[in-house]
């Protein structure tokens, strides 16, 4: 991915877990900051969202825009924004790999253009913005799942 705002995190929760999560968008309204609503538009034939409405809250504006998405579970989850009013072009991904031990770590790597006009490193900083609470989130809600069903 060209330019853009790559982080990673260690979790103790499966990378099973941790994708099933993240493949989960339709709950990310309840979880992930800023994430108003979720629509699937489509699905692949494991049930998966392959297509998808948000509407999210930006630091300007409220902005909606649609993903398409691609998984090679459990390892990971990468999207594309199908161009609109909103966002140019957005790719993105969550990849899962293992530590040591019973660690796995997610790395998240984002890039967006935005269809209006914001200075390169207000994009910049909302998307290390982005990317850093995404993480810690997701984590934290893969953690609460294991430690709910043992």
């Amino acid at each position: 991915m060209a330019e853009g705002t790559v982080r990673s995190t260690v979790t103790r929760a499966s990378a099973e877990t941790v994708f099933g999560v993240a493949a989960d968008l339709e709950a990310y309204p309840e979880w992930a900051t800023g994430v108003n609503s979720v629509e699937v538009l489509d699905r692949d034939a494991e049930g998966r969202a392959s297509r998808a409405r948000f509407e999210v809250e930006g630091f300007i504006k409220r902005i909606t825009y649609e993903l398409e998405y691609e998984y090679d579970p459990p390892q990971r989850i990468a999207w594309t924004a199908v161009p609109g009013d909103d966002i140019r072009e957005m790719e993105g991904s969550y990849e899962f790999s293992e530590e040591d031990g019973d660690a796995i770590e997610i790395l998240y790597a984002l890039r967006v253009e935005t269809a209006f006009s914001v200075p390169g490193f207000l994009r910049r900083q909302a998307e290390k913005q982005i990317v850093t609470s995404a993480l810690r989130e997701l984590k934290r809600r893969a953690e609460a799942i294991e430690e709910e069903t043992g």
